[in-house]
C-alpha cells in the first residue's frame, strides 16, 4: 500500500471521486488518515462479530474495499465459523483483496463478489457489516438496502453500520467540520490536499443526521440500536434484528 498523495497537486476541474486503481493502491492510508478511530472500529467490530456470529450462517461485508474487516474476521474466527461474503464493486479493491487473503486464509471459506450492493442478493445471515458505504448511495437506496439487510439477518442478527454524519444545528455542524479538518491536518494533509478531497467528493459522498439512520433503521424493523461509537460527524453503531 502507497501514501495518499493523490490530492497534493493542483489540479482544475478536480474530477468527482470515484474507487479506481489509483486510489485501491493508498486506500488503507488514505482511510486511515482520513477516517478517525478508524482501527478502533475494525477491532470492536471483529469483537462484535465474534460475539454474535453463531447466529447465522453468512457473515456478509458489504463495500468492503480492501478488506479490513474481512481480513481481522479471518484472523480472528475460528474454521468452522460461517462463511463470510465480501462485497464490492469496484474491481481493484477486490483484488488488494483477493491478495490479502491468499497470504492468511487458504481455506477459501471467504467469497468475493464484485457486485453492486444494491444488487446483491442476500441469504440467511448473523451479521451484516457496511462501514461507510451508505454515503455513497442515493438516500432512495438507503432504504431499500436496509430494508433487504433487515429481512435477510436471523432473528437476534445483527447489522454493524458506521458513516460520517451532519448536525441540523448550523453552529454545530461548523464545530465537527472543523475538528475533522483538524484531524486530517495533524495526519500530514495540507490544506489543497484537503480542498480537493471535498471537492471530489461533492454530490458523491452524501452524509444524513444521525436521526435520519436511526429513523431509517427503525422503518426496516430494528428495534435495539445503539451508537457504540462517535467522534464529532463520525458514527458507528450496532443493530439487533
Amino acid at each position: 500500500m502507497g501514501k495518499d498523495r493523490l490530492y497534493r497537486k493542483p489540479t482544475r476541474p478536480v474530477p468527482p471521486f470515484t474507487f479506481n486503481a489509483a486510489v485501491a493502491d493508498v486506500f488503507d492510508d488514505m482511510i486511515r488518515r482520513s477516517v478517525p478511530m478508524y482501527d478502533e472500529i475494525i477491532r470492536r467490530q471483529t469483537q462484535l462479530v465474534a460475539r454474535h456470529h453463531r447466529a447465522g450462517p453468512r457473515i456478509y461485508d458489504l463495500g468492503c474495499s480492501t478488506g479490513n474487516l474481512t481480513v481481522a474476521l479471518c484472523r480472528r474466527l475460528p474454521a468452522d465459523a460461517p462463511d463470510l461474503v465480501a462485497v464490492d464493486n469496484a474491481a481493484p479493491m477486490l483484488a488488494i483483496l483477493k491478495r490479502r487473503l491468499e497470504k492468511i486464509d487458504p481455506s477459501d471459506r471467504v467469497t468475493l463478489l464484485c457486485e453492486d450492493i444494491r444488487q446483491l442478493v442476500m441469504r440467511r445471515a448473523g451479521v451484516v457489516a457496511a462501514n461507510f458505504t451508505l454515503q455513497f448511495l442515493a438516500p432512495a437506496d438507503r432504504d431499500t438496502l436496509l430494508q433487504r439487510v433487515y429481512d435477510a439477518l436471523v432473528p437476534g442478527g445483527i447489522l454493524l453500520l458506521s458513516e460520517k454524519t451532519v448536525h441540523t444545528d448550523p453552529d454545530l455542524a461548523e464545530l465537527q467540520v472543523d475538528f475533522y479538518y483538524r484531524f486530517k491536518r495533524e495526519n500530514g494533509y495540507s490544506a489543497l490536499e484537503i480542498s480537493q478531497k471535498r471537492e471530489a467528493l461533492e454530490n458523491v459522498l452524501v452524509p444524513e443526521t444521525e436521526k435520519a439512520h436511526r429513523d431509517r433503521l427503525q422503518r426496516c424493523g430494528f428495534a435495539a440500536m445503539d451508537v457504540w461509537l462517535k467522534w464529532f460527524n463520525f458514527c458507528s453503531w450496532i443493530c439487533v434484528k
